[in-house]
């Protein structure tokens, strides 16, 4: 006979994999951010330089002092977006040497948490009812099936 399995306690472990396994793998990895440096970044094949971006937001902010419009703020909030959007393009980031073991870990950690935490989300609603659930609509199938046999007779 299967023992029953604590979908909690499953949960839970998942979610400390996955966890152990991100925060370890986000040691290992490097960020570089060239944005500021003055480089800049690509944007449909065009070389954006870093500071051009900043070029709509200060006629945003221009425009939405002189004239409080909706359509000032909007752009303004478009041009902030822009430089996040540029910010974030021209960041790069690289994986630190390890071992394949460490590596391999770390691939376990992850995905092996998803899974767990996969399978108490996507779990068969009819699997999760209890014994007790399942023996009450099994009797009361039986009962009908009873009845129907009762008719059948007579």
């Amino acid at each position: 006979m299967k023992k029953p399995k604590n979908e909690l306690m499953m949960f839970a472990a998942g979610l400390v994999m996955l966890v152990a396994g991100l925060f370890i793998l986000s040691q290992k990895v490097i960020v570089y951010s060239g944005f500021f440096g003055g480089g800049g970044f690509r944007l449909g094949g065009f070389n954006v330089k870093a500071g051009l971006v900043i070029v709509p937001f200060i006629i945003g902010i221009v425009w939405m002092f002189m004239t409080d419009s909706f359509a000032s703020k909007v752009f303004t909030a478009l041009a902030v977006l822009l430089i996040v959007i540029a910010i974030i393009m021209s960041t790069d980031f690289h994986l630190r040497s390890m071992t394949m073991f460490d590596w391999i870990v770390i691939l376990v950690l992850i995905f092996g948490g998803l899974g767990f935490i996969g399978r108490v989300v996507l779990a068969d609603p009819e699997k999760r009812k209890s014994k007790k659930e399942q023996y009450k609509e099994l009797r009361e199938r039986m009962d009908e099936l009873d009845v129907d046999l009762e008719d059948f007779k007579n």
